[in-house]
């Protein structure tokens, strides 16, 4: 069984930051990219950022230079440090993980529950 636990967000002021943390645990046998999507009211779920175990990050264009993604690999952990943050950024965000169990060849995507950010202006 795996797990995607997360913790940070909450409510911020237009130009304020936040930062979101997301740890796995469980029958983890190795874990190659984590990142995160966010999912606004009445749109579909969009790619934020990801990191992969040897640190090469990406970003989407809408975040890029305001949101930093970053990975402990010794606690199976990713973060993202949301900095300058907009209205246009107030979503639901949520952390993945592409890993394999034990005996597994291939990977599979697991999903934390999500956790709310509001930018007010």
């Amino acid at each position: 069984q795996v797990q995607l636990v997360e913790s940070g967000g909450g409510s911020v002021q237009a130009g304020g930051s936040l930062g979101l943390s997301c740890a796995a645990s469980g029958s983890i046998f190795s874990i190659d990219a984590m990142g995160w999507y966010r999912q606004a009211p009445g749109k579909q779920r969009e790619w934020v950022a990801t990191a992969t175990t040897g640190g090469v990050t990406n970003y989407a264009d809408s975040v890029k230079g305001r949101f930093t993604i970053s990975r402990e690999n010794a606690k199976n952990t990713v973060y993202l440090q949301l900095n300058s943050l907009e209205p246009e950024d107030t979503a639901v965000y949520y952390c993945n993980a592409d890993l394999r169990r034990r005996l597994e060849h291939k990977a599979t995507r697991y999903w934390g529950q999500g956790t709310q950010v509001t930018v007010s202006s």
